[in-house]
């Protein structure tokens, strides 16, 4: 029941997408597909080639501009309906487009969920499985993915090296934030690895010794 994580550093915010496989199944998940240009995008899909990998669902732990980018190609090229929080529904049909206009980048309208996950639900791929964890805060619908059996994050914009997401953005919510972090990531084993939006990997373990912005409690 090994999984095995990817990272891709995508588009001008330097996001990072993922790509989470079972090694037994070759069953995989795309996780916030932030390819921007015909380069990233053939790259990602050249890599799902390569490693013969069978796409069996796209996952957003949020919605904002730089973790959608290419949700309409991977979706059109893996004919999948992307899964999200329903608190998400309005940044991503509002808040990101708004986004793609003041920055000026170009972003084609992302499709739309059939469905929505919550808090306590699972993802499935092949003997393969990820958590859903609800960590509102940078975003109103935002969460993560946590697998127990091989003991990671993958964990959007709540809790980087380091650092924070940010909550300046509208809809945003500092309060929120901490106490996600406080409550749903650092009550995890200090071993457990935290895949971040951005940026290096780090651990449940170094965060609490060491993020100047958020303490254990």
């Amino acid at each position: 029941m090994t999984s095995h994580v990817k990272i891709f550093t995508f588009n001008p915010f330097q996001e990072n997408t993922y790509v989470v496989s079972d090694q037994q199944t070759k069953k995989a998940v795309i996780i916030d597909p932030g390819c921007f240009d015909d380069h990233e995008k053939n790259t990602l899909k050249e890599y799902i080639e390569s490693e013969n990998l069978e796409v069996e669902h796209v996952l957003l732990t949020h919605a904002h501009i730089d973790h959608i980018f290419g949700l309409k190609f991977v979706c059109d090229v893996f004919d999948k309906k992307p899964l999200m929080h329903q608190l998400e529904h309005s940044v991503l049909t509002q808040m990101s487009p708004m986004a793609a206009k003041l920055y000026n980048v170009p972003l084609e309208t992302p499709p739309l969920p059939k469905q929505y996950f919550q808090e306590g639900d699972t993802i499935t791929f092949g003997e393969s499985t990820l958590k859903i964890v609800f960590t509102p805060g940078h975003a109103p619908g935002h969460v993560v993915f946590v697998s127990d059996t091989n003991k990671f994050i993958i964990g959007g914009d709540v809790l980087f090296k380091s650092s924070i997401g940010r909550t300046d953005f509208p809809n945003s919510n500092h309060d929120d934030l901490i106490q996600s972090i406080q409550k749903k990531l650092y009550t995890l084993d200090d071993d457990y690895i935290v895949y971040p939006g951005h940026g290096p990997k780090t651990s449940v373990g170094e965060e609490k010794r060491t993020n100047p912005f958020v303490k254990a409690v």
